[in-house]
């Protein structure tokens, strides 16, 4: 790789693109509805990457997607799809849930809490195959999680224990890590790496606490240290 095009950029989290709303409080990492900005259309095949915090009893009604592979990550309380293939299901941490919209599908995302709100991220790759049939995913790798590392969750490179997704140049990874857990990042074109808890220390970056993101090209392996008293939950795309 060539050393010139190798780089780490750091994304803090107060300067990601902000919508609140009555029921919705929503950060973008990148460009994302009225938050247009061609400078920052994604990293990698990564093209959203949504931390959202939805309201008790609220969510988003039925919408529509096409052509999408979109990952959902709960981090507190549960989330409720439903979709117009016939699929339902209640989403809760450690449960990673694929959609493909495929041709077109519609689906709703609704807190069915009437007390909890529900914090979760969702994040988008584009297919490597478009105008394939809709279709749906879940899996609990709470087991998986709790070993501790770095856990494929969704990947298109046939990884065990992870939900599949139809582009096979990308994998997300998951870690709950313990506090001074040390880890290693995938050695990728693009990674880019979001702390959804806690605090690490990264290699070449330096710290980086909840909501923070870091953007990594061609940048090898560097390690990656939980903070030495609470831990992190980090969430890995490793892209081409």
């Amino acid at each position: 790789m060539n050393p010139k095009n190798t780089k780490i950029d750091v994304r803090r989290r107060d300067s990601r693109q902000h919508t609140e709303i009555d029921w919705l409080d929503s950060h973008h990492s990148f460009s994302f509805g009225p938050h247009y900005d061609p400078a920052n259309a994604g990293h990698g095949l990564l093209l959203v990457n949504n931390d959202d915090i939805v309201r008790a009893g609220t969510g988003f009604s039925t919408h529509p997607h096409r052509d999408m592979e979109i990952v959902t990550w709960v981090l507190d309380g549960r989330l409720e799809h439903k979709d117009s293939e016939g699929n339902t299901g209640q989403l809760y941490p450690g449960l990673a849930q694929r959609m493909t919209a495929g041709t077109g599908i519609w689906h709703s995302e609704m807190n069915p809490s009437p007390a909890e709100d529900v914090h979760f991220v969702q994040m988008w790759v584009p297919p490597d195959t478009e105008s394939v049939d809709p279709g749906y995913q879940q899996l609990d790798i709470n087991a998986e999680l709790g070993r501790g590392g770095l856990v494929p969750v969704a990947s298109g490179r046939g990884h065990d224990a992870a939900i599949t997704i139809r582009q096979r140049g990308a994998v997300l990874w998951a870690g709950r890590l313990h506090a001074g857990e040390r880890v290693t990042i995938p050695d990728a074109r693009h990674v880019h790496l979001f702390v959804a808890r806690g605090a690490v220390d990264l290699d070449g970056a330096g710290r980086l606490v909840a909501g923070d993101a870091a953007r990594l090209t061609a940048a090898g392996s560097p390690g990656l240290i939980a903070d030495l008293a609470d831990g992190a939950e980090v969430l890995v795309w490793e892209t081409e």
